[in-house]
C-alpha cells in the first residue's frame, strides 16, 4: 500500500510539473512524450485533482481555462484509451451523453452549411436561412449546461471538486457569449453581405462550434468518469429528479431510471440548524425566516382562507400604511367601502380557482406602485388565502439598456 501511495504522489507531481512547464510556454510536443513514459492510465479523477491542487496552490482559474485544450491534447491518447462507461438508458450520465451525439450530428450540419453561405461574390438566402434554422436549435445546448451547472456540480463540490467545474462555467459563458452573437447578426437575415457573413463566420461561428465540441470531449472523457467514481447512488438519483426542471437539450431521456439504491441519503446533522424549518427546497431558521421576508424590496400581506390578515411584512419602508392592529382583522374591514366589492370579488374568484392573478398599477406620490394578488394553495391545490405583493416600480420602469452581474455602479 505504501509503495502504492507514493507511486501515486510522484506521478501527481510529475504530471503537476507538466502543466507548470506548458504554463511557462514549453511546447505541448515536446512535454508529451515526458507524460507517455510517465503514465500510460491515468485516470478522469486525476486529471480533476491535478487542476485542483494547482489552483489551490495559487496558479489562476483563467490560466488553467487557457491551458485546458493542452491539457486535453496531452491527455487525449491516454483518455481514449479508457472504457467508456456502459450506462443504463435514463441514468443521468447516460443522458447527458445522448445529448453530446446529437450536439455532435447538430454541429457537423452547421459546419457544413457554413460553407454554403456565400458563391460569387453572393450570399446564398437558402443556406443563410439553414444555417438561422440550425443555430435555433444549438441554442438548446443552454440546456445541458445549465444541468451541470446547477445540478451536477454542486455535488461535485462537496466533494471539494470546484475547480475544473469552475473552468468548465467560465467556457459555457464563452459560448453563451458567442451563440448571441451569432443570434443577433443573424437576425439581419437577407440584409446580410458577404463579408459580413464571412467575419462572422471564421471569427464567431467557426471557433465557437469547436469549443462545444471540445466541451464534449472533456466531459465523456474527464467530467463524466470523475463523476460517475465519486459521487453515490442516492447523489445520482437526485441529480436524475431535479434534472426535469431545467430539461433537456434535441433529446428526450430514453425511458425512466430506477437507481439500485432506492432511498436518499440523509443530510449531515451540521448542514442544517437544529431549529430550521424544512422547506421544499431547503431549511431555514424563523430568524432566517423573518429577515429575508423584511429584506425584500416589496410589501407582503397574506390573509387566510377565512379572510382574516395573519401577516404582513415590516420592511424599512412601506408603500401602504399596516400596523399590528391589522392582525387577525377581516380583510373586507382593511379597505374603503367603496373598494370592497373589488377585493369581494378577486378572493371568490381565487376561491373557485377561476383566476390565478389579480394585478393593478398606480401612480401614487410621484411613484409608480404595482400591486399583485395572488391565491396560495397547497400541494393538492387546497385553497389557503390570498398574498398581496405590492412594489415601488419607479425605477424598475425607467431600466434601459443592461447592467451584467460584475458591472460597478459606482462608476456610472
Amino acid at each position: 500500500m505504501t509503495e502504492i501511495l507514493h507511486s501515486r504522489e510522484y506521478r501527481q507531481q510529475e504530471l503537476k510539473s507538466i502543466i507548470k512547464d506548458l504554463h511557462k510556454g514549453v511546447p505541448a510536443e515536446e512535454v508529451k512524450e515526458r507524460f507517455k513514459a510517465l503514465i500510460k492510465d491515468v485516470g478522469a479523477a486525476e486529471i480533476a485533482n491535478l487542476e485542483q491542487e494547482l489552483i489551490k496552490e495559487g496558479l489562476p482559474e483563467q490560466e488553467i481555462k487557457k491551458l485546458c485544450d493542452v491539457h486535453v491534447s496531452i491527455f487525449k491518447d491516454s483518455l481514449d484509451e479508457q472504457v467508456q462507461s456502459d450506462e443504463v438508458p435514463g441514468h443521468p450520465v447516460y443522458t447527458f451523453r445522448a445529448e453530446n451525439r446529437a450536439i455532435g450530428q447538430l454541429v457537423e450540419q452547421i459546419q457544413n452549411v457554413l460553407g454554403q453561405l456565400t458563391q460569387d461574390g453572393r450570399v446564398e438566402h437558402s443556406a443563410l436561412k439553414s444555417w438561422t434554422d440550425l443555430h435555433s436549435q444549438l441554442m438548446q445546448v443552454e440546456k445541458h449546461y445549465s444541468r451541470k451547472e446547477n445540478v451536477l456540480f454542486p455535488y461535485l463540490e462537496k466533494y471539494g471538486i470546484s475547480g475544473p467545474p469552475s473552468v468548465m462555467w467560465s467556457i459555457h459563458d464563452d459560448i453563451r457569449a458567442q451563440m448571441k452573437q451569432v443570434s443577433r447578426t443573424l437576425e439581419k437575415g437577407e440584409a446580410l453581405q458577404p463579408a459580413e457573413i464571412g467575419q462572422l463566420v471564421e471569427n464567431i461561428a467557426r471557433p465557437m462550434l469547436t469549443a462545444i465540441k471540445e466541451m464534449a470531449y472533456k466531459e465523456d472523457k474527464i467530467l463524466f468518469p470523475m463523476s460517475l467514481e465519486t459521487l453515490t447512488e442516492a447523489e445520482w438519483q437526485e441529480i436524475y429528479r431535479q434534472s426535469d426542471e431545467i430539461g433537456y437539450t434535441l433529446i428526450e431521456p430514453e425511458r425512466k431510471w430506477t437507481p439500485k439504491t432506492t432511498t436518499v441519503e440523509p443530510k449531515k446533522e451540521q448542514d442544517i440548524a437544529p431549529d430550521a424549518l424544512p422547506l421544499d427546497t431547503g431549511a431555514l431558521t424563523l430568524q432566517q425566516v423573518n429577515a429575508m421576508l423584511k429584506t425584500l424590496p416589496v410589501d407582503i400581506t397574506f390573509v387566510d382562507k377565512d379572510n382574516t390578515v395573519r401577516y404582513y411584512s415590516q420592511g424599512k419602508e412601506r408603500i401602504f400604511t399596516r400596523t399590528k392592529a391589522i392582525i387577525g382583522r377581516q380583510v373586507e374591514m382593511c379597505h374603503p367601502p367603496e373598494s370592497v366589492h373589488v377585493v369581494a370579488q378577486i378572493v371568490d374568484d381565487f376561491r373557485a380557482g377561476k383566476r390565478e392573478s389579480a394585478d393593478f398599477w398606480i401612480e401614487m406620490g410621484g411613484k409608480f406602485i404595482y400591486i399583485r394578488y395572488f391565491p396560495v394553495r397547497d400541494d393538492t391545490g387546497n385553497y389557503l388565502g390570498v398574498l398581496e405583493v405590492s412594489q415601488d416600480a419607479t425605477e424598475v420602469r425607467s431600466l434601459t439598456g443592461q447592467r451584467r452581474i460584475l458591472d460597478d455602479p459606482s462608476q456610472e
